[in-house]
């Protein structure tokens, strides 16, 4: 999965944010969106999509969304 599929299923955790706003280095807990369910989205996008258990500590160190792509890409 490249950083563009990555950031449209990522999109998809939120009700009323477009993946046409997002891009790479958008600070995700800046979104209007974010909360902690939108964080436990994240993890559950990790695991069905990439089969990575992400923690919250290493969530916590991504800041962007390319950050946090590459975190579980890397994994």
């Amino acid at each position: 999965m490249d950083i563009k599929e990555f950031i449209e299923k990522f999109a998809e955790i939120f009700d009323d944010t477009d993946a046409a706003s997002l891009h790479p280095d958008t600070k995700f807990r800046d979104l209007d969106e974010w909360s902690s369910l939108s964080a436990l989205g994240v993890i559950a996008l990790a695991d069905e999509e990439f089969d990575v258990e992400l923690s919250g500590k290493e969530m916590r160190s991504a800041n962007t969304i390319q950050e946090l792509y590459d975190l579980i890409s890397n994994k």
